[in-house]
Protein backbone atom coordinates (compact mmCIF):
# COMPACT_ATOMS: atom_id res chain seq x y z
CA UNK A 1 0.00 0.00 0.00
CA UNK A 2 2.80 2.39 0.96
CA UNK A 3 6.56 2.28 1.38
CA UNK A 4 8.77 5.15 2.45
CA UNK A 5 12.45 5.50 3.31
CA UNK A 6 13.09 7.53 6.47
CA UNK A 7 16.64 8.86 6.06
CA UNK A 8 16.69 10.41 9.54
CA UNK A 9 16.09 6.95 11.07
CA UNK A 10 17.87 4.87 8.42
CA UNK A 11 14.82 2.61 8.00
CA UNK A 12 12.00 1.97 5.58
CA UNK A 13 8.39 2.10 6.78
CA UNK A 14 5.72 0.19 4.91
CA UNK A 15 2.01 -0.56 5.13
CA UNK A 16 0.09 -3.61 3.95
CA UNK A 17 -3.46 -4.82 4.57
CA UNK A 18 -3.78 -7.07 7.59
CA UNK A 19 -4.46 -10.71 6.72
CA UNK A 20 -6.33 -12.16 9.66
CA UNK A 21 -5.34 -15.73 8.81
CA UNK A 22 -1.63 -14.89 8.63
CA UNK A 23 -1.50 -12.07 11.22
CA UNK A 24 -3.94 -13.24 13.91
CA UNK A 25 -1.29 -14.54 16.34
CA UNK A 26 0.72 -11.33 15.95
CA UNK A 27 -2.40 -9.17 16.41
CA UNK A 28 -3.42 -11.22 19.46
CA UNK A 29 0.01 -10.80 21.04
CA UNK A 30 -0.03 -7.05 20.51
CA UNK A 31 -3.57 -6.53 21.78
CA UNK A 32 -2.80 -8.51 24.93
CA UNK A 33 0.11 -6.29 25.99
CA UNK A 34 -0.84 -4.23 29.05
CA UNK A 35 0.32 -0.93 27.52
CA UNK A 36 -1.78 -1.58 24.39
CA UNK A 37 -4.83 -2.86 26.27
CA UNK A 38 -4.87 0.31 28.39
CA UNK A 39 -5.85 2.32 25.30
CA UNK A 40 -7.52 -0.28 23.08
CA UNK A 41 -9.33 -2.37 25.72
CA UNK A 42 -9.05 -5.44 23.48
CA UNK A 43 -7.09 -8.01 25.50
CA UNK A 44 -9.22 -10.84 24.14
CA UNK A 45 -8.94 -14.44 23.03
CA UNK A 46 -7.76 -15.40 19.54
CA UNK A 47 -11.33 -16.34 18.58
CA UNK A 48 -12.68 -12.97 19.74
CA UNK A 49 -9.97 -11.07 17.89
CA UNK A 50 -10.51 -13.19 14.77
CA UNK A 51 -14.19 -12.19 14.90
CA UNK A 52 -13.16 -8.53 15.32
CA UNK A 53 -10.88 -8.70 12.27
CA UNK A 54 -13.57 -10.50 10.25
CA UNK A 55 -15.97 -7.68 11.10
CA UNK A 56 -13.33 -5.15 10.00
CA UNK A 57 -12.88 -6.97 6.67
CA UNK A 58 -16.62 -6.71 6.02
CA UNK A 59 -16.80 -3.01 6.93
CA UNK A 60 -16.29 -0.80 3.85
CA UNK A 61 -15.49 2.30 5.90
CA UNK A 62 -12.49 0.79 7.74
CA UNK A 63 -9.23 -0.81 6.60
CA UNK A 64 -6.88 -2.60 9.00
CA UNK A 65 -3.17 -2.53 8.14
CA UNK A 66 0.14 -3.83 9.45
CA UNK A 67 2.95 -1.31 9.61
CA UNK A 68 6.49 -2.64 9.23
CA UNK A 69 9.97 -1.27 9.84
CA UNK A 70 12.40 -2.71 7.30
CA UNK A 71 9.73 -5.37 6.59
CA UNK A 72 9.53 -6.46 10.25
CA UNK A 73 5.95 -6.14 11.59
CA UNK A 74 5.88 -3.29 14.09
CA UNK A 75 2.41 -1.76 14.31
CA UNK A 76 -1.29 -2.05 13.60
CA UNK A 77 -3.38 0.80 12.18
CA UNK A 78 -7.01 1.26 11.21
CA UNK A 79 -7.91 3.80 8.55
CA UNK A 80 -11.51 4.95 8.41
CA UNK A 81 -13.87 7.34 6.68
CA UNK A 82 -14.78 9.77 9.43
CA UNK A 83 -18.31 10.57 8.30
CA UNK A 84 -19.32 6.91 8.67
CA UNK A 85 -17.40 6.45 11.92
CA UNK A 86 -18.67 7.18 15.44
CA UNK A 87 -16.48 10.31 15.34
CA UNK A 88 -18.52 11.78 12.48
CA UNK A 89 -21.41 12.61 14.81
CA UNK A 90 -19.17 14.85 16.96
CA UNK A 91 -18.17 17.46 14.37
CA UNK A 92 -19.18 18.69 10.91
CA UNK A 93 -17.65 15.81 8.97
CA UNK A 94 -16.95 16.29 5.29
CA UNK A 95 -17.39 13.47 2.77
CA UNK A 96 -13.69 12.66 2.36
CA UNK A 97 -12.42 13.22 5.90
CA UNK A 98 -10.25 10.31 7.00
CA UNK A 99 -9.10 9.14 10.39
CA UNK A 100 -6.82 6.52 11.86
CA UNK A 101 -6.20 4.57 15.04
CA UNK A 102 -2.86 2.98 15.77
CA UNK A 103 -0.60 1.07 18.07
CA UNK A 104 3.07 0.16 18.07
CA UNK A 105 2.90 -3.53 18.94
CA UNK A 106 6.56 -4.45 18.67
CA UNK A 107 8.28 -2.79 21.67
CA UNK A 108 11.60 -2.65 19.74
CA UNK A 109 10.07 0.14 17.66
CA UNK A 110 8.83 2.42 20.43
CA UNK A 111 10.22 5.91 20.87
CA UNK A 112 9.40 9.48 19.97
CA UNK A 113 11.36 9.66 16.70
CA UNK A 114 9.80 6.45 15.34
CA UNK A 115 6.31 7.38 16.49
CA UNK A 116 6.60 10.78 14.80
CA UNK A 117 7.79 9.03 11.63
CA UNK A 118 4.62 6.91 11.71
CA UNK A 119 2.43 9.97 12.32
CA UNK A 120 3.95 11.76 9.33
CA UNK A 121 3.80 8.67 7.12
CA UNK A 122 0.22 7.71 7.98
CA UNK A 123 -1.02 11.23 7.41
CA UNK A 124 0.95 11.43 4.16
CA UNK A 125 -0.47 8.11 2.97
CA UNK A 126 -4.08 9.11 3.73
CA UNK A 127 -3.72 12.38 1.84
CA UNK A 128 -2.13 10.58 -1.14
CA UNK A 129 -4.66 7.75 -1.09
CA UNK A 130 -7.61 10.07 -1.72
CA UNK A 131 -6.86 13.44 -3.33
CA UNK A 132 -10.27 14.78 -2.25
CA UNK A 133 -9.37 14.27 1.42
CA UNK A 134 -8.73 17.70 2.89
CA UNK A 135 -8.72 16.72 6.58
CA UNK A 136 -7.38 13.87 8.68
CA UNK A 137 -9.05 13.58 12.08
CA UNK A 138 -8.60 11.64 15.28
CA UNK A 139 -9.97 11.29 18.77
CA UNK A 140 -7.27 10.48 21.33
CA UNK A 141 -8.01 10.66 25.05
CA UNK A 142 -8.11 14.30 26.09
CA UNK A 143 -5.67 13.45 28.90
CA UNK A 144 -3.17 11.57 26.71
CA UNK A 145 -0.50 14.28 26.81
CA UNK A 146 2.10 12.28 24.87
CA UNK A 147 -0.29 11.54 21.98
CA UNK A 148 -1.42 15.16 21.85
CA UNK A 149 2.21 16.30 21.68
CA UNK A 150 2.72 14.03 18.65
CA UNK A 151 -0.35 15.61 17.08
CA UNK A 152 1.08 19.09 17.65
CA UNK A 153 4.37 18.08 15.99
CA UNK A 154 2.63 16.82 12.84
CA UNK A 155 0.24 19.77 12.24
CA UNK A 156 -2.85 18.30 13.92
CA UNK A 157 -4.86 21.06 15.62
CA UNK A 158 -6.66 20.34 18.87
CA UNK A 159 -10.22 21.33 17.96
CA UNK A 160 -12.40 20.46 20.94
CA UNK A 161 -13.00 18.02 23.78
CA UNK A 162 -16.06 15.79 23.70
CA UNK A 163 -17.40 12.64 25.33
CA UNK A 164 -17.59 9.12 24.01
CA UNK A 165 -19.23 6.54 26.30
CA UNK A 166 -15.79 5.12 27.16
CA UNK A 167 -13.60 8.25 27.30
CA UNK A 168 -13.26 12.00 27.22
CA UNK A 169 -11.74 12.63 23.78
CA UNK A 170 -9.98 15.45 21.98
CA UNK A 171 -10.94 16.03 18.36
CA UNK A 172 -7.70 16.58 16.46
CA UNK A 173 -7.58 17.65 12.82
CA UNK A 174 -4.82 17.95 10.23
CA UNK A 175 -5.58 20.02 7.16
CA UNK A 176 -4.01 19.01 3.84
CA UNK A 177 -2.64 22.47 3.02
CA UNK A 178 -0.99 22.89 6.42
CA UNK A 179 0.46 19.38 6.41
CA UNK A 180 2.18 19.77 3.04
CA UNK A 181 3.33 23.28 3.95
CA UNK A 182 4.59 22.70 7.52
CA UNK A 183 5.54 19.04 7.94
CA UNK A 184 8.85 17.83 6.53
CA UNK A 185 8.23 14.65 4.57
Amino acid sequence: MYRRHMPDLGVELSLRPIDRRRDLALFHGWMNQKRVDFFWDMAKTMDELDAYLAEQEADPHTVGVIGAVDDEPAAYFEFYWAKEDRLGAHYEAQDYDRGWHGLIGNPRFLGRARTLAWFRSLTHYLFLDEPRTLRIVGEPRATHVKMLSYCDDVAYDQVKEFDFPHKRAMLVMCRRERFFRDVPI
